[in-house]
């Protein structure tokens, strides 16, 4: 096995919690190197925060880990380029991938927070199902109403975007005895998805579903996938929760929509921009509950994951083998 540099870019998180959670040191990936013997006497590490000496700090690095990973003008500022791991799953603020060097290849993170994410989801679906959404603003208010909920077997559930995350939630929502129906851009069988579709079909089955789950990345095909037109299709009281991205639903009509009971709770985790601003209206959109994009985040294990994934595409890289995760450009992610 020969030696390989690999190049660490940190980035400076605005919240003290997102720089303990995301940020990779060297203490950590050499606490993470020690997990693979065999590789850790060939891999030379360096690090760098933002935009500091940016993309100087690259200098001969072969492979590169971080989350602003664009690196114009690769060729020129890293020659020896190949692999650039992106420790998140959605890469849709390093598009269009221009810049990258036909010998470069990028992969992701996903798979690291399916198991998070899937309880987040199930906890959400019952959430809307026993109306957390209205107990809580009867809360605010001082109000007293009864607001009773059914078991939610036989419940039917809908997941636009059964990757990794709309997977978890779908086989989570099973054992709950709850029908689901997948949406995904090949429309492949899956586990814990009772009937899976394409996004074409997508109108026929709005109106069936009681809890409509939205794990899709932002891509030119997703973008305001459900736009007014769509929300107005679900379900009267159906409730709705978006873990992928803010493009892919219509805030304002969700908006409208929740003001007019169309819509019976929702909770929404990404937005754009990020953080959400103290003047946005979606703070007191009634029946709706804002999290600050935690759904999928392990608080306690993320670099930890993140360095042993990278770490077993770092071995396939350089034994030739089919790396993990490959992101395709020409489909966003």
């Amino acid at each position: 096995m020969r030696r390989i540099h690999v190049h660490i870019k940190n980035t400076p998180w605005n919240t003290a919690e997102a720089a303990e959670i995301f940020t990779i040191s060297p203490e950590r990936f050499a606490e993470g190197l020690a997990q693979h013997p065999d590789l850790a006497p060939f891999v030379e590490t360096s690090f760098s925060l933002g935009e500091e000496d940016w993309p100087a700090a690259l200098g001969d690095a072969e492979a590169l880990v971080g989350w602003d990973v664009r690196v114009e003008a690769a060729a020129q500022a890293a020659p020896k380029l190949r692999l650039i791991h992106v420790i998140g799953a959605g890469v849709e603020h390093l598009m269009p991938m221009d810049w990258l060097p036909p010998q470069t290849t990028v992969v992701n993170s996903k798979g690291i927070h399916a198991t998070r994410a899937g309880e987040f989801g199930l906890m959400a679906i019952l959430m809307l199902h026993s109306h957390m959404p209205g107990l809580i603003e009867q809360q605010k208010r001082r109000a007293w109403a009864s607001l009773y909920a059914s078991p939610i077997a036989g419940r039917t559930l809908l997941v636009i975007g059964v990757g990794s995350i709309g997977g978890a939630v779908a086989r989570r929502a099973k054992l709950l005895d709850i029908r689901v129906i997948g949406v995904s851009r090949h429309g492949r069988p899956a586990e814990g998805v009772d009937l899976m579709l394409t996004p074409d079909r997508l109108d026929e089955v709005l109106p069936e579903a009681d809890f409509v789950f939205v794990a899709t990345p932002a891509t030119g095909e997703t973008r305001d996938l459900l736009d007014r037109r769509r929300l107005s299709l679900m379900k009267p009281g159906a409730g709705l929760v978006n873990v992928g991205r803010a493009p892919v639903v219509d805030y304002d009509a969700l908006t409208d929509l929740l003001h007019s009971g169309h819509i019976g709770g929702a909770i929404l985790d990404v937005f754009e921009p990020e953080p959400l601003p103290p003047s946005s209206p979606l703070w007191s959109v009634p029946n709706l509950i804002v999290t600050p994009h935690v759904s999928a985040d392990d608080g306690a294990s993320y670099a930890r994951l993140t360095i042993d994934l990278f770490l077993r595409n770092l071995r396939r890289h350089l034994a030739g083998e089919p790396l993990l995760n490959v992101v395709r450009p020409e489909l966003g992610y």
